[in-house]
């Protein structure tokens, strides 16, 4: 498994659940990435619950959000409610990334046939014959050199799992970064789980307890021209469109405090290769509405896991088992991203149009005006287009019952 985000700990979890061996490389010391996608959605809740893992989990610092809301011309609007989902949690858990990943990590560790090793970089793939049998990676005490029955890409965007395959990508672009900063959380600051402000730019906020982290959107490629104005410039245009007082901005002290997300929609035309397979954002980069990027590739975690735990046990894996695996969660992945390419042609439209230039985007409008969609929005949001269930028993409880 290459990368111990979200989708690499969850499969190798699952995984060594199932009884399969497996080993997690991850080319970083450990998991302290500020900026990360940090929203534990329904369905990922409910994975932990079918794990037996909730209740821990929600241990753990989390703030939760039963709705999401929006600020449309100055009135705040419902986007998406989790109230009514079938599911035991009916919120978005505003967690740390590194807290959920230490999380993962310390519960596959307890499976023998699990290994994590930090700061450790792929560099190449074995092949033989066409497959994919291994990798090459650096590591502190060397070279290092692993064969493996499958090697799976979980290692993110940037992937160079998928690099070093020569699998082709398709790219949808984005019009658009996001700007990510913190703000001090005070008394009197407005209830916002999640708002959006200003006629023209997005402005996301996200309750972490004792701070706010926010999200300012500009146009794709447009930081440099942001910085080249001015940080006195930047305040003020983030004031702008923040609820929050205009001397609160003061605490972006220089450009340092500014973390830039490059935003970007693309897929793989094929997630695999013999030997080989992608999940998660190695497989599709998602935009960041909706926060959905993590759980999608989650839900590709639980659905490998059910299709391959046993035949990587009896060594058996073959290219239709890894084609059954895309095959099961092509549909929500396309179906996601063609609602995000949705949401990015109204904003197209507003801007070459003058007269709408002072709206928000049409789905908001359209939740605004019938507020039973917040529901519809927040299944999709929540759940997504095919849930995925834990349907594989641990190795223990299986074992017991051949005995």
């Amino acid at each position: 498994m290459v990368g111990a985000g979200p989708a690499g700990l969850m499969l190798g979890l699952l995984l060594a659940r199932a009884g399969v061996a497996v080993t997690v490389l991850e080319k970083h010391a450990d998991f302290l990435r500020d900026f990360r996608g940090d929203t534990i959605h329904p369905s990922t809740l409910e994975v932990m619950a079918e794990l037996g893992l909730l209740d821990d989990l929600l241990k753990l610092p989390h703030t939760r959000a039963p709705r999401l809301h929006a600020e449309i011309g100055g009135a705040d609007v419902t986007i998406a409610d989790f109230s009514r989902l079938p599911v035991r949690c009916r919120f978005i858990a505003f967690m740390p990334q590194w807290d959920f990943l230490d999380f993962v990590a310390a519960e596959a560790g307890r499976h023998p046939g699990f290994r994590l090793v930090m700061q450790t970089e792929v560099t190449e793939l074995i092949e033989e014959d066409g497959r994919v049998v291994g990798i090459r990676a650096a590591a502190p005490d060397g070279p290092l050199m692993l064969r493996a029955g499958l090697v799976v890409g979980a290692d993110g965007r940037n992937s160079i799992v998928r690099e070093k395959a020569g699998l082709i990508v398709e790219r949808f672009g984005s019009p658009s970064d996001v700007l990510w900063m913190k703000f001090s959380r005070q008394p009197d600051d407005p209830p916002y789980t999640m708002g959006h402000g200003g006629p023209r730019q997005g402005f996301v906020m996200v309750d972490r307890g004792d701070y706010w982290q926010c999200g300012y959107v500009v146009r794709k490629g447009g930081f440099a021209e942001v910085k080249e104005a001015g940080l006195d410039a930047f305040r003020a245009a983030v004031a702008a469109v923040s609820p929050l007082p205009p001397e609160r901005m003061r605490e972006v002290r220089s450009w340092d405090d500014v973390h830039l997300l490059s935003v970007r929609i693309d897929r793989l035309a094929r997630w695999w290769r013999p030997g080989l397979i992608c999940i998660g954002d190695a497989a599709h980069a998602m935009s960041p509405i909706g926060g959905v990027g993590v759980n999608l590739a989650i839900q590709d975690a639980v659905a490998a896991a059910n299709i391959l735990a046993a035949l990587l046990r009896d060594g058996i894996v073959s290219d239709r088992h890894l084609a059954a695996v895309e095959a099961r969660r092509r549909f929500p992945t396309r179906a996601t991203q063609k609602l995000q390419l949705m949401m990015r042609r109204d904003r197209r439209k507003r801007e070459g149009d003058e007269a709408k230039r002072a709206g928000p985007p049409a789905f908001m409008r359209y939740i605004a005006r019938w507020p039973i969609l917040s529901r519809l929005a927040g299944r999709l949001i929540g759940l997504g287009f095919r849930p995925e269930h834990v349907r594989l028993p641990p190795a223990a409880a299986r074992e017991a019952k051949a005995r």
